[in-house]
């Protein structure tokens, strides 16, 4: 009967962005798996339903991101599914999207760096969830003011970081001037007890008082020199050929005229 049917194990809540993905084992054989969603005050939502797979995007179950979830994986064989007992299922731990989905990375929109100032504009990441016009909301219209950004920055080549955190979406900050920094960006809910630290946006360096040398290597130099060289070797030898043609084509002449005067 039914209750022979093996049951999910091993399952896992993996949010970004409150993009939410539910995984389990094993791969089921001669049976499916359902997925109902359940809240403690919301009705209960049924995603992939009869499904082979392992896994399950359950993102558009959870849009009260302030709700705690469970999900309950069922097995079921198609041939019983009219049978009025309930399949065998699973139960997932709890899973609240607001506390738990993972920050992503920012994305950094422009930076420079003109003196001893150090600019940095980045946008936050968007969510999958829309606003009624079709734009989506980013992480900023959920979390609102329990969401903060902190830039980490040092000068290239160095180890010591500082940081400096903002709610705004651009940082400002005093350098040294002539000296290079690289820096990165990282969302922050320092409400959380867990998952407080986001993903860090890719990290990029500023390029203030580099020479070519520092910013493309010897290769550059290195064509530049044969350049040259080819330059002043064609500077060269151009006007000696051009002497000589010049020398070539009047001799010739001589002959010429020498000829005639002799016919």
């Amino acid at each position: 009967g039914n209750n022979e049917l093996p049951t999910a194990v091993n399952i896992t809540w993996s949010s970004i962005n409150f993009k939410t993905i539910l995984q389990w084992q094993p791969k089921p054989s001669g049976y499916f798996y359902t997925v109902e969603i359940h809240g403690r005050t919301s009705d209960v939502k049924r995603k992939c339903i009869l499904t082979s797979d392992t896994e399950c995007d359950v993102t558009d179950a959870l849009r009260d991101v302030k709700e705690t979830y469970t999900a309950h994986i069922l097995s079921v064989e198609p041939a019983k599914m009219d049978n009025f007992e309930e399949p065998p299922f699973a139960v997932s731990e709890k899973f609240t999207p607001y506390s738990q989905t993972v920050i992503g990375k920012p994305e950094i929109k422009d930076y420079s760096q003109k003196g001893s100032k150090l600019n940095v504009v980045f946008k936050d990441p968007l969510t999958p969830y829309m606003f009624p016009n079709g734009s989506f909301l980013s992480i900023e219209d959920i979390f609102q003011h329990d969401l903060e950004y902190k830039l980490y920055y040092w000068k290239d080549q160095s180890s010591g970081k500082k940081d400096v955190t903002t709610k705004s979406h651009n940082f400002e900050v005093s350098v040294d001037s002539g000296k290079n920094y690289c820096f990165f960006v990282q969302g922050i809910i320092p409400s959380r007890r867990e998952n407080r630290n986001g993903q860090e946006s890719r990290v990029l360096c500023t390029s203030v008082g580099r020479n070519i040398l520092d910013e493309y290597g010897t290769e550059v130099f290195i064509i530049l020199a044969v350049i040259a060289v080819a330059v002043i070797t064609l500077a060269i030898v151009l006007p000696v050929v051009l002497c000589k043609r010049k020398k070539a084509k009047k001799a010739r002449a001589v002959r010429e005229k020498e000829l005639l005067n002799g016919v």
